[in-house]
């Protein structure tokens, strides 16, 4: 669903300039194999696709100061919240990025991500839009130039068609998938961080499905 556009974000959003590449600031190929410079320090960068509100990324940065992290969004009304969010934990490993991720190969170079996340991303049901879905293989080889070897992938989903589709798609590509769960929070793992829909959709009872991909 759509959410209401709130034209004042696009001004309030320069408060968080400092680590934000908001919509009339946005990454480009200027940033392409420097993002280390952006943290002043090198580190590995886990890459967050699909944002949100944030509620992942801040808590698995301030569990990881070690590592640099970038979330992206698409929509700078909710990215707004996230940068909300890393500026009350006073964040220093975390960039966030107002980006359209069809065009990811534009603002990192080869190699140069060592691990991404996609979590609850947009199922597109429809058959004709299986190509629109962040695991499809045409998405999964330009992770592939992007990462690191061994690269990773780490997904979940409450949509368990989404879930198996996935599943063949990383079969397809010649990926390694392991930690696979049908049910991740029967398993109650302390390690788990929950986004705001993980939060929404098991409380009504979906079951969350996870797995970590390796890129050989």
């Amino acid at each position: 669903m759509r959410l209401r556009r709130k034209p004042w974000v696009d001004e309030a959003i320069h408060e968080f300039d400092a680590f934000v590449f908001s919509r009339d600031r946005a990454a480009g190929e200027e940033q392409r194999g420097k993002w280390a410079d952006q943290f002043g320090r090198q580190a590995p960068l886990h890459v967050e696709l699909g944002t949100g509100k944030g509620d992942f990324i801040s808590e698995l940065a301030q569990r990881h100061p070690e590592i640099n992290f970038i979330g992206i969004e698409a929509q700078q009304d909710v990215l707004y919240a996230a940068a909300q969010k890393v500026a009350a934990r006073e964040l220093q490993n975390v960039r966030l990025l107002v980006f359209d991720i069809h065009h990811i190969e534009t603002i990192f170079a080869p190699e140069e991500v060592d691990r991404f996340y996609i979590n609850f991303c947009d199922p597109w049901p429809k058959k004709r839009h299986a190509k629109r879905r962040l695991t499809h293989t045409g998405f999964l080889e330009k992770y592939r130039v992007l990462l690191k070897k061994p690269g990773e992938l780490h997904f979940k989903t409450d949509n368990r068609p989404l879930f198996d589709f996935s599943l063949e798609q990383f079969r397809e590509a010649g990926l390694t998938v392991q930690d696979v769960s049908f049910d991740l929070h029967a398993e109650n793992r302390p390690e788990n961080i929950m986004t705001e829909y993980e939060r929404k959709f098991s409380g009504f009872g979906e079951k969350i499905n996870r797995c970590e991909v390796i890129f050989p």
